[in-house]
């Protein structure tokens, strides 16, 4: 947003310098981006006087110039053609910058003739195209500055430009009036009055407007009038200047009055050349294929839901975006239509977005404008139009009605201290609030219809801090309270997060953060890819479904990894997996991923490849730092991705899964391009079982002082029984006494037989209340046999 200090001052009462007014408005949230000031660029040029120019001795077009200036009398060379005795001129001495031609000037010769100094032109100071002679001006003091005269005599051209950045939620300040509204109540100026008398209308408009019933969401308004007679032409220098200054071409009166006030009040306007529209206008919604020539000279398609203003040959305007070409107005236009509506921000955005036109009217639409100032822009532009380029207008035509924004909130003038640490008295809050246009009722302000971004009671305390400004903010310590240990913040599934990342850290790990979405062949390799967990805009094709299970991210991560050279990694993540997009159908789980051997390789023989027993011991550390019982269980049945006969389940029950850990399937990491072997885990944070009672240290050691007793045992197996089953079913044998069973030794083969195998259990027996005879140890060793015997069919080895 760019505006001239004059044209802020059309608006404000103001002595305020541009560097104040720049200082305010940053601190009231409209950042000022830049300031040109051309003022300060021409603060280097003198005025000085021509006493004699005569004709150089060595070049026809130049003269040597006897120049008065504040330093005393001076030669310049000069090549214009108007350079002569007697006039006034600018000068610009030796080290000046001159920004036209992009030079230093220095002294110098010109065909042998010393030059100190330059007399300058209007383009060469950047003041104007105008470069067949130099400056003459018909006053001025030898010495005096150029832009103290320029200031006296024709100070557009020395007006400084302000470009300030407006966040989403100020479209007021989209408009300079708004700008000046916000500095008023800072207090660096008085508003000025610029209320318009309606025009009253001579006859009835030959065109009229209608809005179809089902676009009276998307424009609920349309103020319409003709204005015939006029006289169409290039609009006034102080107009021109105004749209130059803010990078704006002028183009013509009707169109730069449109311009003009886009600026001046946020309130884009529309002009049809009457004569070329055909029958009435009518505000609808797009069909569907209609095409478009806009005034961009580009042809649109439109899709349907778009809102358009048609005549009887078709679309003519793109309501709150941009008009058609076809009823755009020229230097001939004799009548004219001219437009003031309100179009819907929501649609005005998605329309613009599909066509992909940006307009500084859907600039203003899809943010928001006044539409109670609907009625009173067409006024103020009839009247501008009518003061400069003649004409009579009609009655104004009304179809539809404006929009009932009204609302109100409370002020809690206590709230102000509460919220934004600032204690302000609460007649000056209030006294903020009728500066910035609310109206105030009691304790209710009511928002002025050019606020769209005020919508409760916090945000009139903001707009109170805004204006007595966030830098009186004081820092100030919080009060100290003894209220002993505060309680814990985070929750125990939190402190598990905490504690398993720790764990596995410590373990070799590092830790991967990979995105919650994975491509859809990769997640129906994990079970997923439906179209419960596909995203509806993914921002790449590889990104497709909320991932099933961490480990497809941590394959990929491998996968890049080896690509570039590293062939041994652990990695791991904690995150969450989905298996359906609807809340609470995520879960969250810690995943770890062990890829090649488990050190470098070593002439020793050290290094070894990672296999499924590391995966466990990994898994069971982790479960045993958030506090798993210690006695799992072993079970196979996982998912398809895991080696069918190298992995387990570390379960509490048949249905409590705590974690799953053992290779990876080959055809998964053939798919992925990860080079085996790959073993991982995936534990379950949420189904570790939580204590029963919290404590605040660690339970006491329990040791026995007796001496524990350490049997062995063979048993001859079928070969397809399962080592686990019969750990599981030695442990059972007697609970309180059996401490571990392990089984240290496997022989197949040999004298045993096809079809079956001999596995050597250790199985530790540890007293707690006295020592262990050998009778009663002969009995547990007894019930081992039994138990292992009836659960797997073993025979006791010979």
């Amino acid at each position: 947003m760019k505006f001239t200090l004059s044209w802020l001052k059309d608006h404000l009462d103001t002595t305020a310098s541009v560097d104040e007014i720049a200082e305010a408005l940053t601190d009231l949230g409209l950042e000022v981006e830049g300031v040109e000031n051309p003022g300060e660029r021409l603060r280097d040029f003198t005025i000085g006087k021509v006493i004699a120019a005569e004709k150089h001795p060595d070049a026809d077009k130049l003269k040597v110039c006897r120049v008065m200036t504040d330093t005393g009398e001076t030669q310049i060379i000069c090549g214009a053609p108007n350079a002569r005795d007697g006039i006034t001129v600018v000068v610009a001495r030796p080290g000046t910058y001159v920004p036209g031609i992009d030079t230093t000037i220095q002294v110098g010769k010109i065909r042998g003739v010393e030059s100190h100094g330059m007399m300058c032109s209007e383009r060469e100071m950047e003041l104007s195209e105008e470069h067949d002679g130099i400056i003459e001006l018909p006053s001025g003091e030898v010495g005096q500055r150029f832009s103290d005269w320029l200031a006296q005599n024709d100070p557009a051209k020395v007006d400084p430009v302000i470009e300030i950045a407006i966040t989403p939620n100020r479209p007021d300040a989209l408009g300079v009036r708004g700008v000046a509204r916000d500095l008023a109540a800072r207090g660096l100026g008085t508003m000025k009055p610029r209320d318009c008398d309606p025009v009253p209308g001579t006859f009835d408009s030959p065109v009229g407007v209608t809005i179809d019933d089902d676009a009276r969401d998307a424009c609920p308004v349309f103020y319409g009038r003709l204005i015939r007679g006029v006289k169409n032409g290039p609009s006034p220098a102080w107009l021109q200047q105004a749209l130059k200054a803010i990078g704006l071409r002028p183009i013509s009166f009707l169109v730069d009055v449109t311009n003009f006030f886009t600026y001046d009040r946020n309130r884009p306007l529309h002009v049809f050349d009457a004569d070329k529209v055909s029958g009435d206008l009518r505000v609808h919604l797009a069909a569907g294929g209609e095409t478009l020539a806009a005034l961009d000279e580009r042809t649109y398609t439109l899709a349907p839901g778009m809102v358009v203003i048609s005549d009887d040959s078709g679309p003519e305007s793109l309501g709150g975006i941009m008009g058609g070409e076809a009823t755009g107005v020229t230097d001939e236009t004799v009548n004219v239509f001219l437009e003031a509506a309100y179009f819907d921000p929501v649609r005005t955005a998605h329309t613009g977005r599909a066509l992909k036109i940006n307009s500084d009217a859907r600039y203003r639409f899809e943010r928001g404008i006044d539409p109670e100032w609907t009625p009173h822009g067409i006024e103020h532009a009839t009247r501008m139009i009518l003061d400069h380029a003649g004409g009579e207008a009609s009655h104004v035509i009304v179809a539809g009605a404006i929009p009932d924004h009204s609302r109100a909130y409370r002020l809690d003038t206590r709230r102000c201290s509460s919220l934004v640490g600032m204690d302000i008295p609460a007649e000056t809050q209030r006294a903020t609030l009728t500066a910035l246009g609310f109206e105030m009722d009691g304790d209710m302000a009511k928002v002025p219809p050019w606020r769209p971004d005020v919508m409760g009671e916090a945000d009139l305390v903001e707009e109170v801090a805004r204006i007595a400004s966030l830098t009186k903010l004081e820092g100030k310590p919080m009060p100290r309270v003894d209220t002993g240990v505060p309680r814990p913040i985070l929750s125990p599934l939190q402190k598990r997060e905490q504690v398993a990342r720790r764990t596995v850290a410590t373990l070799g790990y590092n830790e991967c953060v990979t995105y919650s979405f994975i491509d859809r062949r990769a997640a129906e390799l994990f079970g997923g890819g439906g179209d419960a967990t596909m995203l509806a805009n993914p921002i790449s094709s590889e990104m497709s479904h909320m991932r099933p299970s961490l480990l497809p991210g941590l394959l990929q991560a491998a996968a890049r990894n080896q690509a570039r050279g590293a062939a041994d990694l652990a990695l791991f993540e904690l995150g969450y997996a989905f298996s359906g997009g609807e809340p609470g159908e995520q879960a969250l789980e810690l995943a770890g991923l062990v890829v090649g051997r488990t050190a470098p390789k070593d002439v020793h023989g050290g290094a070894r490849a990672a296999d499924t027993f590391d995966a466990k011991a990994d898994a069971e550390a982790v479960l045993s730092a958030m506090g798993a019982p210690s006695k799992m269980q072993v079970q196979r049945g996982a998912e398809a991705w895991w080696h069918p006969g190298r992995h387990g389940r570390l379960c509490l029950g048949p249905k409590k899964v705590l974690a799953t850990f053992g290779e990876v399937h080959p055809k998964i990491l053939q798919a992925f391009d990860v080079k085996g072997p790959a073993v991982a885990f995936v534990v379950h944070p949420a189904e570790v079982p939580m204590p029963k009672a919290q404590r605040t240290t660690r339970p006491a050691l329990e040791m026995s002082d007796f001496q524990p007793v350490e049997r062995d045992f063979a048993f001859v197996v079928d070969a397809d029984v399962a080592a686990l089953d019969l750990v599981n079913a030695a442990a059972g044998a007697d609970k309180a006494l059996i401490e571990d069973v392990r089984v240290f030794d496997e022989f197949v083969g040999g004298s045993l037989g096809d079809g079956k195998k001999s596995l050597a259990l250790t199985v530790r027996l540890q007293p707690r209340e006295a020592t262990l005879k050998e009778k009663e140890i002969e009995a547990v060793a007894a019930k081992i046999v039994e138990k292992v015997t009836k659960a797997t069919g073993a025979t006791l080895r010979g």
